[in-house]
């Protein structure tokens, strides 16, 4: 009506000026004397009688703040005061008692008024007990199994089997079996469930205890209590495994309260006082009326009163609520905690709508509220990551139907990729499509793109909620939502860490995955926020973490593996490196304690133990925790009391400083630390102290903002990246599904169209498949959308670079690289891996920015630190040399490697040259084969060629990458194997240690898979047996081909027999191949039978592989090089025992060896034959074999007619095959040179005397010295 006036008055129409009375009318002004009765009517004290107007003191809204202090004054009891009421004894807080009133393991809230059982039957009581009057608390049951609540004395004494009720002076009831329990059992009251009110109630003036459940009395339970002297009862509840309550000891109002019974905890009776004023306050504004214009107070029905927008009414309102607010906190904290869950509730299960409608409304309402400061900070604290699954608001879940989501209007056609299996081709090309596939494929992209435009809109809003979170600027009167924030997901992290063998306390990855996401969307709008205002600091695509972080303490880290080993090792043994480089000296006597308490901990102190959260935990104890939700779990106390209690020195200043201008500081665990302890001052760097002389002053953006991304980093090797190769499974079905669905389709065409039973169910199939892979097709487009779109992969790649800078920049710190935690390199490898493999083929890697680059970073990074001194974990080592095994098998990557600085280049092989004993040879060992394949002899293949002739048409067979050899590491390796007299032989003598033993194991494995098979009753070979079997060969293979790698590149090691090493090597070499020759090319042996076996696991077991790898290094021996080296060669394979020459022969399929000067006659098909495989075999390659054999047949034959008739005494007693050539000093024995050469590899002892051979000198020599000595005498 006021606003109606006001427009008339002020109309174009209406030119008079408003009237003084009009004015006051509309605008709600009023007199000084109006006003001062006005605010003494509403703020009068009821205490006392109204006084005359010419007594009373002026009031205006000036100093009617002071006038209000004065009336709400209450004189305040004392606290201990407080307590002390006549019939109970404790606190005046009542919460459970978590230092000693327990029996088991159980988790409690963080307000102690909530307990889990964490253990069989687990019981805890209150701090507070009664001995006279009428008591009553109530209990909250949020599970309805197994527990016991009521009363007991401390004199009780309770364990895993008994709790409160089954002891003398302890009353409990039951509600899950709906009995009371003193001692023995009786039937009782009624059965309660989840949500119910438990009222417990004593009496202790008529001695009886009681029991209602949801304000319905039980009746009495038990009468005659013992009463008296020593004789008081606390509240007390034991309970099983999982069950859970919260307690109402009376700090909020009952939910069900009893006449005549009185709360175990007092009302706050100084704060019942002053709400009472304020609504008698708050009435009276009600109850009475201004009016402006007759200056005077109106009485009114409160019923009747309406807000009209006068200001000295809204000014007095707003003085009331000043005052109310603080009193309602409790109220409005838990309307907003009930309101929080709600919506949370409401959006983790309303259904998928088209449009997600319903997710959209939920979120924007939690923006709103969150938008509220003290709300969100309350929420922050208290609500979202201690009671709620929080990071449900950032996921997106899938539809479990597909008509859930609409997804049939919104992609009304699909499509699927189409895969060939035949070897060496990759995915169709769409350049092959048919204009009809090609418009089926553009309708269903279409489609995915509006599926894609809803689902951008929540999660844009999804990343408001998380801007709002990491929010620092609302700093006014507390701390900044951000570093409360910090604290909470910290400590998120460290639940997650350390939780896994719980994953009922972990986050669901595929929340995480979301959460992940979002917040590195948040955490780069706030990093190139900073950048816009401080132009020194760095953008977030140059984003990394300084290496201090790792080491000055700051981050808590928890358990988590550094590099080097324990942080109390590395801070022990690098403490003067830390001193030197970056200003840190770590307390002796602190670390020293420490490290006590890492190794000693299970003769810890009693009194420490009860300070030990984990401790407790692990021996039966109660955690301070919040409450019982997915994300509640205990607390690694253990880490944070080792980082609370590690003291360190740090000197900030950059330049040398006396002992006296060193500045201590403590370093504090996540929910210590303050702002100022994050960002730093003008005297500490906060974060960033402990800087090494490397890096950078400037620091790249807010310290706080590094920490974000340092649990970014965390969160993808939690649970991230296992989770986004789970999602990689509906692609995979989808490809199985189409596959299954051209062969049917190939079925049909080829089916007769007589036979109409066979194509009922061929067509049946048909639609089967087709059905399934339209839902299959529309579920993949969900799943682009929300995990692998282009956005999640610049994400992740992002992450990747983020890991590289790191990782470089902590290399440059020399010794303190050590304490990088080992998830940064793992996140290097993993998210590479992640990236190549699960985000095509609808995104590929290689559009991505900077990819060349971000590449060869990462090959730096695998080929330096593979074989890394500083690291010292042995998962972590095994991943880099995976990781670059794998680097080196695709071309893109490859050549990564080459791009590195040549002296890491050479570093790296040098590396690899390194012998194989004590360290993961295999690994090494395949990462050179990877760099030979495609240039050994018929090592050109993708799919095993033996299983591609037998089984042409499956398309499931083991596939291997194309051949991508590098010349250029090859050429460096050649280079290396020349360069010293120590590197060849330490190296080919490793190998063939290995191959000796690989093989030896191989043998060993078929002869009892062989015997398994032969026996009469039935029998299963264990798969374990067979893989380890299968690997076993693998191996063998492998191996021989770094041998045909090494006698292809430098032949000389082998041939030149100027080398000392030369002829044992090449002597070893020929005893080995001609004990692989005749295990697998005997007629009918043990080689055979398995293969034909055909084993599921054994498939890889065949002739071909390890015959052409020793072909391979025949031919090079043999049929390359200079003649002296070949005449070598062939002396020494033909001196072997163990040669036979129809293992050459059975190569080219023939039984004997031909006659000279005959043709090799055609190969039997039955028998293998090289000339078989002509697909992966050159026609030089099998002319070099023809001429290795005619050459071998020839030398065998003249070998034959020279030998002349060898004594046995002038054999060599060790071997029996070769003369006796050289003779031990000092104690005289004899053998041949190639057994003892050998031998002294690993043993200085003699063969027969075990003296110690000191030199070994030729037999002719030693017998001519003799026979000279004794012509002398």
């Amino acid at each position: 009506m006021a606003s109606k006036e006001s427009s008339m008055s002020f109309s174009r129409k209406s030119y008079r000026l408003t009237s003084d009375a009009e004015k006051s009318r509309v605008t709600g002004i009023v007199h000084e004397e109006l006003l001062n009765d006005y605010l003494h009517r509403i703020f009068s004290s009821p205490e006392h009688a109204p006084t005359a107007a010419t007594s009373r003191k002026p009031l205006n809204f000036q100093n009617l703040p002071e006038h209000l202090d004065q009336l709400l004054h209450v004189e305040d009891e004392d606290e201990e005061s407080q307590g002390q009421v006549e019939g109970r004894l404790g606190p005046s807080t009542v919460v459970l008692d978590h230092t000693g009133g327990f029996e088991g393991l159980l988790l409690v809230d963080d307000d102690l008024l909530g307990v889990i059982g964490h253990s069989n039957f687990g019981t805890i009581r209150s701090t507070t007990c009664v001995y006279k009057g009428k008591w009553v608390y109530e209990v909250l049951i949020s599970s309805q199994g197994l527990m016991q609540i009521g009363w007991c004395t401390i004199n009780c004494r309770f364990n895993q089997e008994e709790g409160v009720g089954d002891t003398h002076n302890s009353y409990a009831y039951d509600g899950n079996r709906v009995r009371k329990w003193n001692v023995t059992t009786t039937n009782y009251g009624k059965a309660w469930a989840a949500g119910d009110i438990v009222s417990c109630l004593i009496d202790l003036d008529d001695g009886t205890l009681s029991f209602c459940l949801n304000g319905v009395s039980l009746g009495t339970a038990f009468e005659n209590l013992s009463r008296g002297l020593g004789m008081a009862y606390f509240p007390a509840i034991s309970l099983s495994f999982k069950e859970s309550v919260a307690f109402n000891f009376g700090s909020r109002p009952l939910r069900y309260p009893v006449a005549g019974y009185r709360p175990l905890q007092d009302p706050p009776h100084a704060d019942l006082v002053r709400a009472q004023k304020l609504l008698g306050c708050f009435r009276a504004v009600l109850s009475v009326e201004l009016d402006p214009v007759e200056g005077r107070l109106v009485e009114k029905d409160s019923s009747e009163w309406q807000l009209q927008g006068q200001p000295t009414v809204l000014l007095t309102l707003a003085h009331i609520f000043h005052r109310f607010a603080p009193l309602l906190d409790y109220e409005v904290q838990d309307c907003l905690k009930q309101l929080m869950m709600s919506l949370l509730r409401l959006y983790r299960f309303s259904p998928i709508v088209p449009d997600l409608g319903l997710q959209i409304h939920y979120l924007r309402l939690t923006i709103a509220i969150l938008r509220h400061e003290k709300s969100r900070k309350f929420l922050l604290s208290n609500v979202l990551f201690d009671v709620l699954r929080s990071v449900v608001f950032f996921y997106i879940k899938s539809p479990l139907r597909v008509e859930e989501a609409g997804l049939q209007e919104l992609i009304p056609t699909t499509w699927w990729p189409h895969r060939s299996g035949r070897e060496g081709k990759d995915s169709k090309d769409v350049k092959d499509e048919t204009a009809e596939e090609r418009v089926r494929r553009r309708a269903y992209e279409r489609g995915c793109q509006r599926l894609k435009k809803r689902i951008e809109v929540v999660e844009e809003l999804q990343v408001q909620i998380l801007k709002l979170l990491l929010n620092n600027k609302d700093d006014n009167g507390g701390e900044a939502s951000r570093y409360i924030f910090l604290t909470k997901f910290r400590k998120f992290l460290q639940e997650n860490a350390s939780g896994r063998g719980n994953m009922s306390m972990l986050c669901p990855p595929e929340y995480m995955v979301c959460f992940l996401h979002r917040l590195i969307s948040a955490l780069r709008y706030y990093w190139d926020e900073y950048k816009a205002s401080n132009p020194h600091a760095a953008f977030s695509e140059e984003a990394y973490i300084p290496p201090q972080v790792f080491y000055n303490g700051k981050v808590d880290y928890f358990d988590l593996q550094r590099l080097g080993g324990l942080l109390s090792h590395l801070r022990k043994t690098l403490k003067d490196d830390l001193a030197s480089k970056a200003n840190i000296l770590i307390d002796p006597l602190e670390l020293q304690a420490a490290t006590m308490d890492d190794l000693d901990e299970d003769e810890e102190p009693a009194p420490a133990a009860a300070q030990r959260p984990m401790q407790a935990l692990a021996m039966g104890g109660v955690l301070p925790l919040p409450r019982p939700s997915w994300l509640s779990s205990p607390t690694l106390g253990r880490a944070n009391r080792f980082l609370s209690t590690a003291a360190v020195s740090l000197m900030t200043p950059r330049r040398p400083l006396s002992t006296s201008e060193k500045v201590k500081v403590r370093t504090l665990s996540a929910e210590q630390r303050t702002r100022e302890d994050i960002e730093g001052s003008h005297w500490n760097e906060g974060l960033l102290l402990g800087r090494p002389p490397e890096e950078p002053e400037q620091p790249l953006t807010e310290n706080s903002l590094l920490e974000v991304l340092d649990g970014a980093v965390m969160m993808y090797n939690l649970s991230v990246h296992q989770q986004l190769g789970k999602m990689v499974g509906v692609s995979d079905d989808v490809n199985e599904y189409a596959m299954a669905l051209r062969d049917t389709e190939d079925k049909l065409r080829r089916c007769p169209k007589r036979r109409n039973d066979i194509l009922a169910e061929l067509t049946k199939s048909q639609k089967v498949f087709s059905e399934k892979l339209d839902h299959l097709s529309r579920r993949l487009a969900w799943v682009h959308a929300t995990v692998y779109s282009q956005e999640k992969m610049l994400d992740i790649y992002w992450l990747l670079r983020v890991c590289l800078r790191t990782v470089e920049h902590g290399d440059r710190t020399g010794s303190l690289f050590a304490f990088m935690p080992e998830f940064y390199l793992s996140v290097a490898i993993n998210s590479y891996s992640a990236l190549k493999n699960y985000f095509g083929p609808v995104h590929s890697m290689e559009e991505l920015p900077g990819y060349e680059e971000t590449l060869t970073r990462l090959a730096a990074i695998l080929a330096k630190h593979f074989a890394d001194t500083r690291i010292v974990g042995t998962d972590i080592r095994d991943s880099l040399m995976q990781a670059l095994a794998s680097y080196v098998c695709y071309p893109h990557s490859l050549r990564a490697v080459e791009r590195i600085p040549e002296e890491q280049r050479v570093a790296m092989v040098r590396s690899l040259l390194a012998p194989y004993e004590q360290r993961p040879w295999a690994q090494t060992n395949w990462i050179l084969v990877r760099l030979w394949r495609g240039c050994g002899f018929g090592y050109r293949y993708t799919r095993l060629p033996h299983l591609l002739k037998t089984k042409p048409e499956d398309a499931n067979l083991p596939s291997l990458q194309k051949p991508c050899p590098s010349t250029l590491l090859q050429q460096h390796m050649a280079e290396l194997l020349r360069e010293g007299p120590d590197v060849a032989p330490s190296f080919l003598n490793s190998v063939l240690n290995q191959l000796n033993w690989a093989f030896s194991e191989f043998i060993g494995m078929i002869q009892e898979i062989q015997q398994a098979a032969e026996r009469l009753e039935r029998n299963f070979v264990d798969s374990r047996q067979l893989k380890v079997c299968a690997t076993c060969f693998d191996l063998s293979v492998s191996l021989l081909r770094v041998l045909e790698m090494t006698i292809t590149l430098v032949p000389d090691i082998f041939l030149d027999w100027a080398r000392p090493t030369s002829e044992m090597l090449l002597r070893r070499l020929a005893q080995l191949l001609n004990q692989v020759l005749n295990r697998v090319t005997a007629e009918r042996n043990l080689f055979d039978r398995v293969v034909t076996l055909r084993l599921p696991g054994l498939e890889s077991v065949d002739h071909y592989p390890i015959l052409v790898a020793v072909t391979g290094i025949l031919v090079r021996l043999l049929a390359h090089g200079p003649a002296s080296g070949r005449e070598r060669a062939t002396s020494v394979l033909l001196a072997d025992p163990c040669f036979q020459l129809s293992s050459i022969c059975y190569l080219l399929g023939q039984p004997e060896p031909p006659a000279p000067g005959t043709a090799l006659p055609a190969p039997d098909r039955k028998r293998f034959s090289l000339q078989s495989y002509t697909d992966y075999i050159s026609a030089e390659e099998l002319a070099q074999v023809e001429q290795m054999l005619a050459h071998l047949t020839s030398a065998s034959a003249q070998a034959a007619a020279a030998s002349l008739p060898t004594s046995e005494e002038d054999l060599c007693p060790i071997c029996y095959a070769h003369p006796i050539s050289a003779v031990f000093q000092p104690c005289g024995h004899k053998s041949c040179k190639a057994c003892i050469n050998q031998h002294l590899m690993n043993n200085k002892d003699c063969f027969f005397c075990k003296a110690t051979i000191v030199s070994v000198e030729d037999w002719e020599k030693a017998a001519s010295a003799s026979t000279t000595t004794s012509s002398a005498a």
